[in-house]
């Protein structure tokens, strides 16, 4: 299928942690490896989907905040089950004057990021939610023959929670919510603690990110592990960075050998040409006064100084922008 869609190499296959995506990759290694189909001998391949992981370490840790965003949970769902339930609903908001434009939503239990939604647009309606079981009484019936009723501290735990959605960082002051970090760092550990079992290639983005490069990675993974374990990552990245680049830097156009440069320049050959015979004429004599500049362009790239770190930088038009260039800008450009 790959072959007929004209992918004959593979740099890196992106996927899930499903026991079946291991099996997949292992037989892709075995399709590919043997004609030399993947770069570097597949040593970049397997990439865990790092959106994935986060949503698995940020689930471990609402399990904790569990009996509260159910019963948040079934108040929402009890109200939109109906058009009916809804408009009355709405009713209630207004004679609670309620000024908030958003309406309610139902989250995906396993996706963090659609519970937070539910979460951030419910606490605004907690009036509107009592008045309505008022107005309802089948209302109270139905949440109490599940998880419960939403109670005063249920609203409280709710709240506290899509703050620390918002702004993923630890709350110290709550005890739930120390037991949902200690959650969550034993889930990230299990995919990101040990950075000698993590692709390299997340840190080679970061080398990517003009306002980053090498400096601030290395400021980075200081503060992640020992300063041992630190240069010694470090070493290893520097290594991948130029086998990478030498996978993919454009073969040589050529060198300026005397047999390779005409001295003579015709009056009737067109501007372009001469300009470019020129240019050559004028690379060989800078080879012959100074040497050849055994500078590749990765190492240009990272001697340059970083680019200020500003909110609406767009990484993809920087390195559009790099078009002209030939060598390590160029043919990166194009895999970005």
């Amino acid at each position: 299928m790959l072959v007929e869609l004209g992918i004959d190499k593979l740099f890196i296959v992106i996927v899930d942690n499903a026991s079946s995506n291991d099996v997949a990759i292992g037989y892709l290694r075995k399709k590919f490896n043997p004609r030399g189909g993947l770069v570097q001998n597949g040593k970049y391949l397997h990439m865990r989907c790092m959106a994935h992981i986060v949503n698995l370490i940020v689930v471990e840790g609402l399990k904790e905040m569990n009996k509260s965003v159910e019963r948040v949970r079934g108040a929402v769902r009890y109200v939109r089950q109906s058009p009916a339930r809804l408009q009355k609903f709405k009713e209630c908001v207004v004679v609670e004057k309620i000024e908030c434009k958003k309406m309610l939503c139902l989250d995906v239990c396993t996706r963090w990021n659609s519970t937070y939604l539910m979460l951030d647009t419910a606490q605004n309606f907690e009036r509107a939610f009592e008045r309505f079981e008022e107005q309802d009484t089948n209302f109270r019936a139905e949440l109490e023959r599940g998880e419960g009723w939403p109670s005063v501290d249920d609203w409280d735990n709710v709240r506290n929670l899509r703050d620390f959605l918002e702004h993923f960082y630890e709350l110290n002051s709550n005890i739930d919510f120390n037991v949902m970090a200690i959650k969550m760092k034993e889930k990230y550990d299990k995919y990101w603690g040990d950075i000698d079992k993590m692709n390299l290639l997340m840190f080679v983005a970061c080398v990517l990110d003009p306002r980053q490069k090498l400096k601030y990675l290395e400021f980075a993974l200081s503060e992640m592990s020992s300063s041992e374990k630190d240069c010694e990552m470090m070493q290893k990245l520097k290594e991948s960075l130029y086998e990478l680049f030498d996978e993919y830097k454009p073969p040589l156009h050529g060198t300026c050998s005397q047999s390779s440069v005409s001295t003579h320049v015709s009056i009737g050959e067109p501007q372009q040409k001469m300009k470019r015979r020129m240019q050559a004429l004028y690379k060989k004599r800078e080879l012959e006064i100074c040497g050849e500049d055994k500078t590749s362009e990765l190492d240009k790239y990272l001697a340059e100084a970083n680019e200020e770190f500003v909110e609406d930088f767009d990484i993809l038009l920087w390195w559009k922008r790099c078009v002209s260039y030939t060598g390590f800008y160029g043919c990166f450009r194009v895999r970005i």
